[in-house]
């Protein structure tokens, strides 16, 4: 967001700035979800609603797990927040003590640290190398665990790298974590339904049913449907842990907008179409980044199975100098010079957790990320030793 608000205020001065640093679909929202919003304000579905969200949207969140998911749940064990962060948000706050640990695989979306040390605990960095393609590997996983640790955190198709667990890769993250019950699974799905080549989604609880009981389910519509400013996010678990973040949601925001409740009501429940456009959309430009990008010598792109992001090696271009005899140092400082250089914002690596990497968001036009490569290759090649 404040690589978003540097590139906006440059464009604000009238400089052609494209913009790679969003999470965000440049889609609309399909039509049919706004009709419904527009029907449930003529209607006057414009009062409080539940704090954890409406019995219709409960029921449509109940349907898709199990459609989706083959997931059984009650709506007691459903809460709907403001966006999926605010669920995740919640459920650390409810449940951590001073101390407790949280283990956050490295790379990791920039709010996980700082939620779980909001809530007094602790978290527990486990670093998954470009080698392991991103991903957390069971034996670093079985050898983070403490008599401390309360959750993990496991993000697939992943931000900011794209990674995403095949079945085999969650199976084995689900075998060590039956030999430690104490542990509780926090699965963020948001991305579960960008996937490419063939790539199948899978989450815990639908993996292993003997982790139903201590794993909280998140998702939302942000993502797939191309609905981040209606800020809904729901989450499912055991009903024992839903009522503390129920409780604890109606003591802050309260319920989510009432009219992007009765929206996401039909986005679950109405046709997704539009996704077969959208998702060979997302993947063609995949393709167009990672190979653009891996022909700027000292770049290196691995290819993603899903999401809509990049997360390209930089390391080499350490140490060189730029035009104005300034020396990179770190992905800050290239990330600042790919912005006054090349007039492309994207995202650094150590805003994850990992420095040597940056973040592109291939969700914009496909002429938008043809000049972008275009013009980071050329201020690359500006560069000298």
């Amino acid at each position: 967001m404040a690589v978003t608000a540097k590139a906006a205020e440059l464009k604000a001065a009238g400089h052609d700035v494209i913009g790679l640093a969003a999470g965000e679909p440049d889609f609309d929202t399909p039509q049919h979800i706004k009709q419904a919003a527009i029907r449930a304000m003529e209607q006057g579905k414009t009062k409080y609603t539940p704090a954890d969200g409406t019995a219709e949207l409960k029921a449509a969140i109940c349907a898709k797990l199990k459609r989706d998911n083959g997931l059984d749940y009650t709506p007691k064990q459903v809460v709907v927040g403001n966006g999926a962060k605010q669920v995740i948000f919640n459920a650390l706050l409810a449940t951590l003590n001073p101390g407790d640990e949280v283990i956050v695989p490295v790379p990791y979306w920039v709010s996980y640290p700082d939620m779980v040390q909001i809530a007094e605990g602790v978290p527990v960095f486990v670093t998954a190398t470009a080698a392991q393609g991103f991903k957390l590997q069971p034996q670093a996983l079985e050898a983070a665990i403490t008599p401390k640790t309360r959750w993990v955190i496991l993000n697939s198709p992943s931000n900011p790298t794209g990674a995403g667990y095949s079945r085999e890769q969650m199976r084995a993250l689900c075998d060590v974590l039956l030999r430690h019950p104490h542990v509780w699974i926090m699965a963020d799905d948001i991305y579960e339904y960008i996937v490419y080549d063939g790539f199948e989604f899978t989450t815990p609880a639908q993996l292993e049913p003997a982790l139903y009981d201590r794993t909280l389910t998140i998702n939302g519509v942000s993502k797939a449907y191309a609905m981040t400013g209606w800020r809904i996010g729901y989450g499912a678990g055991p009903e024992s842990l839903m009522k503390p973040i129920a409780s604890l949601q109606s003591h802050s925001t309260s319920n989510a907008c009432s009219i992007s409740q009765a929206a996401t009501v039909e986005a679950l429940n109405g046709p997704h179409d539009f996704l077969k456009t959208w998702v060979p959309d997302f993947q063609k430009r995949r393709d167009i980044v990672v190979e653009k990008l891996n022909a700027i010598e000292g770049i290196v792109c691995a290819k993603p199975e899903g999401a809509f992001y990049v997360f390209p090696d930089c390391s080499a271009l350490f140490g060189k100098r730029t035009p104005a005899g300034k020396t990179i140092t770190n992905s800050n400082e290239l990330m600042a010079y790919y912005l006054e250089e090349a007039l492309c914002a994207a995202v650094a690596g150590s805003a994850f957790g990992m420095e040597g990497f940056f973040r592109i968001s291939y969700a914009t036009s496909e002429k938008a990320l043809h000049a972008a490569c275009e013009r980071m290759a050329q201020a690359t090649a500006k560069l000298v030793s």
